[in-house]
């Protein structure tokens, strides 16, 4: 071609050469492909089963007497007499400490010579008044003197109301000298001593029964509708819980469900419930701590364990084999995750396979030889069970 340079022609040269060999190198990408297609990849895959699962729930629980009432001094004085010690079991009624009580046996004798004089001026008024009224009768006198003694002997009555009052609250006070145990429990530290100076509502001890304990956990709003929603049978078999000790040690009681509280606490959105478990060993202690095991049973669920699902943007996936044994993506709905395990809520059905291992090494579309495997609980449906924590 006429006014062509030399630049021209080495350009279109490079060109031809760049594609033909990047034709060459694509016919030898899909020939190598072609090739390793022939043999699938041998991944493991599990069958999708729906089963009825005992799913196990542990709660930090809080621990606390079933009485546990603090102590204190009801009148001020000195601590005359210390009856007990630290961590001693006491019964009901039993004397504890005593405070100095002269002051207060004073008043009450105060009180009781006070109440002898208005009885005593109270009778001698009733021998006034029957003398008046024969007086009356005979009209010695005029009736209105004897409407006035009438009136100073109701006067006298009421002083001995008054009088019987200031006797029986000065008993009342001269009593608070006493400290007793309220019920059968155990004494908590002893913060006086003997001699100390104490006034009104000073902390002496605390008391606690601990024959039986009660409790608390939180739940969440979930958790709860789901309590108060299932069958009598399964909330009664979901009463009787479980409790591990701060040690990790089983307790060797089991627990009931008594209660819960009123409203849900709008921080966490949970709602505190109590239960009651016995405590005849005395091994459990006020404000001690532990976890409880709350059990129930969730009908026809779907467990796939989680290595086979995988994120992407807060959405939860897994590989479904198709009956051509190709692999296909699919989205599915957790409803709840544990250590090892997804309950499903939607996505999936049972008797769809899923791929247990390999995720990161295929593609949608891909045929692999699937190799079935069993995971834990699935050939047991039965005895499925589940376990989580919750803080």
């Amino acid at each position: 071609m006429k006014g062509t340079s030399f630049r021209d022609h080495f350009c279109a040269g490079f060109i031809a050469f760049t594609l033909f060999m990047g034709m060459a190198s694509c016919s030898g990408v899909n020939k190598q492909e072609s090739l390793t297609g022939r043999q699938p990849k041998e991944l493991p895959v599990i069958q999708v089963v729906a089963k009825d699962t005992v799913l196990h729930r542990e709660y930090v629980a809080e621990i606390m007497a079933i009485q546990n009432v603090e102590l204190r001094a009801r009148v001020p004085g000195f601590l005359e007499k210390i009856f007990v010690d630290e961590g001693m079991e006491v019964t009901k009624g039993q004397l504890l400490f005593k405070t100095n009580d002269q002051e207060y046996r004073a008043e009450l004798a105060k009180a009781k010579a006070n109440l002898l004089s208005a009885e005593a001026e109270a009778r001698v008024m009733e021998y006034e008044i029957e003398n008046l009224k024969i007086m009356v009768k005979e009209n010695v006198i005029s009736k209105s003197e004897l409407d006035m003694t009438q009136a100073k002997y109701d006067a006298v009555i009421a002083k001995i109301e008054e009088a019987k009052s200031a006797e029986q609250n000065a008993q009342v006070q001269l009593s608070y000298t006493e400290i007793r145990s309220p019920f059968k429990g155990t004494l908590d530290r002893l913060p006086q001593r003997t001699g100390s100076l104490i006034d009104q509502g000073t902390l002496l001890t605390t008391v606690s029964d601990v024959s039986e304990v009660h409790v608390y956990f939180n739940v969440s709003e979930i958790e709860y509708l789901e309590y108060v929603k299932s069958t009598a049978e399964e909330r009664e078999r979901g009463n009787n819980i479980r409790m591990v000790l701060a040690d990790g040690s089983p307790y060797s009681y089991g627990g009931v469900i008594e209660t819960m509280e009123g409203e849900f606490n709008p921080n966490t959105g949970s709602i505190a419930f109590r239960a009651k478990f016995p405590n005849p060993d005395k091994l459990l202690k006020h404000r001690a701590t532990g976890k409880v095991i709350l059990s129930n049973v969730v009908r026809d669920a779907i467990i796939i364990p989680q290595k086979t699902v995988f994120e992407i943007q807060d959405r939860s996936f897994v590989y479904v084999v198709d009956d051509t044994d190709k692999v296909e993506i699919r989205s599915i709905v957790p409803k709840a995750r544990f250590s090892h395990y997804y309950i499903v809520e939607s996505g999936l059905e049972p008797g769809e396979r899923l791929l247990f291992e390999g995720i990161q090494t295929i593609e949608p579309g891909m045929t692999i030889l699937p190799k079935k495997v069993a995971f834990e609980g699935e050939d047991n449906p039965q005895e499925s069970v589940i376990k989580t924590s919750f803080r």
